[in-house]
Parts: C-alpha cells; sequence; structure tokens
C-alpha cells in the first residue's frame, strides 16, 4: 500500500506478501418451472414461482484469499498500519517498507507483531519526517500462522483415520514430498476418498479450506493448495490435515473439538499422487512455519513414523 504527502498529509499504498489460504467460489445451477436454466451465487428461495426441481453445484476457481490483511488508518499526521488477523488462532507478521521518501515508523520498520485470533493490531505509525516535503511510501507485510513463542509438549496423537486396513504411505523426511522445512516431520496416510479424519488431539479450529476440486502432480500450482483443517493446540502448535474431500470439513473456525471427533472426510485434493489424508504438527520458529516430530498411537500400539 503506497500513501503520499501533501504538505501536513500523508497516503499510503500496501503491498501484501502473505501466506495464501486458497479458496473456491460455488456457482448454482438450476431449471425453472419453464424450463428456464439459471445460474447464481445462492439457493434460490423455495416457493412455488421459482422452486427449482433439482440444484447442481458448479464449483469455480478463485484466486486465493490472504490469511492476513494490512490496512492504514489516518491518525494525526501520519497513519496507522494495521494488521487484521482473520485466523481462529494467532499470527506473526513482519512489516516493512518497501519504498519510502520522507517518512519513519514508530517503532521503526522492519518490525515483527503477534496479532490475536480474528482482532486487528495496530503495528506501527506511519508519520512523516519533516511535515513541511512531500512524501510517500509503500508498505510490505509477510505472515505465518502460530505464535512464535509456543512451547511444543512431548503429546501422544491418536491415529486421525477412522478405517481398518491403513498404511503410511510417507512418513518422516519422504523423498516425494516431505523435503521441506513444513512438511519433513509428516505422514502421508493412504485413505480411499471419504474416509472420516478424527482430531488427533484435542484443539481449536484455527482455519478451514474446503471448496478446492482439483489435484494434480504440478508442485508449483498445486503445493499449498489442498483442502485443509488446522487445528491449534493448547502449547501452542498445529496440526495440520490436508487433501480433504470437496466440502468434506465437518468443523467450523473458532469449534473447540476433542481428540476422536470426525473432522472431515479424506480426499485427493491439491499436490497429490491418489487419495491420501496428509498430517503433519507445525510450529512458527519466527516468522518460519516447521514441521516437528511427534509420536502417534494406532490400534496396535505406538507407530514407526519414519526417520528423517
Amino acid at each position: 500500500m503506497s500513501r503520499r504527502f501533501a504538505r501536513f498529509a500523508l497516503a499510503a499504498l500496501v503491498a501484501l506478501a502473505v501466506l495464501p489460504a486458497v479458496r473456491a467460489g460455488k456457482v448454482y445451477r438450476w431449471v425453472d418451472a419453464k424450463g428456464v436454466v439459471h445460474y447464481g451465487d445462492h439457493v434460490p428461495q423455495d416457493d412455488a414461482a421459482t422452486a427449482p426441481a433439482r440444484v447442481d453445484v458448479v464449483p469455480v476457481s478463485a484466486e486465493p484469499t490472504a490469511i492476513a490483511t494490512l490496512r492504514t488508518q489516518a491518525s494525526g499526521h501520519g497513519f496507522q498500519a494495521i494488521a487484521e488477523n482473520r485466523l481462529a488462532g494467532p499470527i506473526e507478521v513482519r512489516m516493512d517498507f518497501s519504498r519510502a521518501r520522507n517518512v519513519r515508523g514508530n517503532p521503526d520498520l522492519p518490525v515483527r507483531a503477534v496479532v490475536p485470533a480474528l482482532r486487528g493490531a495496530v503495528v506501527s505509525y506511519i508519520d512523516s519526517v519533516d511535515l513541511s516535503q512531500p512524501g510517500d511510501f509503500e508498505l510490505r507485510m509477510d505472515v505465518v500462522p502460530g505464535d512464535p513463542r509456543a512451547r511444543p509438549q512431548d503429546v501422544e496423537y491418536v491415529l486421525p483415520l477412522q478405517m481398518a486396513g491403513w498404511r503410511i504411505d510417507q512418513g518422516f523426511g519422504g523423498s516425494f514430498s516431505h523435503d521441506d522445512e513444513q512438511n519433513r516431520y509428516a505422514l502421508d496416510l493412504a485413505a480411499p476418498i471419504g474416509t472420516p479424519v478424527l482430531a488427533a488431539r484435542d484443539g481449536v479450529v484455527m482455519q478451514v479450506e474446503s471448496d478446492f476440486a482439483r489435484a494434480g502432480l504440478n508442485r508449483e500450482r498445486y503445493a499449498g493448495r489442498a483442502n485443509m483443517v488446522r487445528i491449534l493446540h493448547d502449547d501452542g502448535t498445529m496440526g495440520l490435515y490436508a487433501h480433504l474431500d470437496v466440502a468434506g470439513v465437518r468443523v467450523r473456525n473458532g469449534e473447540r473439538v476433542r481428540a476422536g471427533r470426525v473432522i472431515a472426510r479424506s480426499g485427493n485434493t491439491g499436490f497429490t499422487t491418489g487419495p491420501h489424508l496428509h498430517f503433519a504438527v507445525q510450529v512458527n520458529r519466527g516468522m518460519r512455519l516447521e514441521s516437528i516430530r511427534f509420536r502417534m498411537r494406532g490400534p496396535q500400539g505406538p507407530l514407526n513414523l519414519g526417520g528423517g
């Protein structure tokens, strides 16, 4: 976002660089009593004149949406730079100037801040250095979910699938896709589409994505775009359940769930070779989202989760 100073005035423009939370839209298609086909963004009202015999849902791809937004608000001779958290759990933001002329931040930029769940926070106050001279600036904000002050506890997680005959297709350090910080200590559990997915630990639903309908092996295109649920645990760690079925999520943001509760249905969305559940425990390590080692118990006892 950039703002310009006129004499004694400041204006700004914001540029966001945030972790995306991918969504897709829905279009409803129906035929009325006269045989006319209609399309709309909501189900038609159920009355005698317009009630359709059948309503079809047409998934429509949409651009990723941010998990946070950055806005400015006039205050005195300058502007408050405000980060708005859209998640039902804390995020960390890093704000900086990408362009600045005759401006300063208080506190000085770059600066980091933790923003509570579903709240906004003033991260910095932007003011002119010399009020008699014009100026302008552009702000940039990076965002990572989670609080960097989290202190992971040694907890045994329960198997997040309700099925017999499950197997681990890829464990810790798997060479196919568990080769970066966010996924190094993750499990890929083979599961047919529609298998009940269970909460592996108590927590609060922090983030939900459920409308993405595509899958493929193009990592650049599909990595990070799978349907998912992120659950915040009491120690600040976050459980990630990914590749869920389209419209398969059974929980809502802000809802507290207990271990063993059905939270979704497994699917085959995003960067994947086939239907499975991707599970990881992640923590914010200071503007870096990392997966961490964890223990898990199945019906027959502790699981061997692989190397790495």
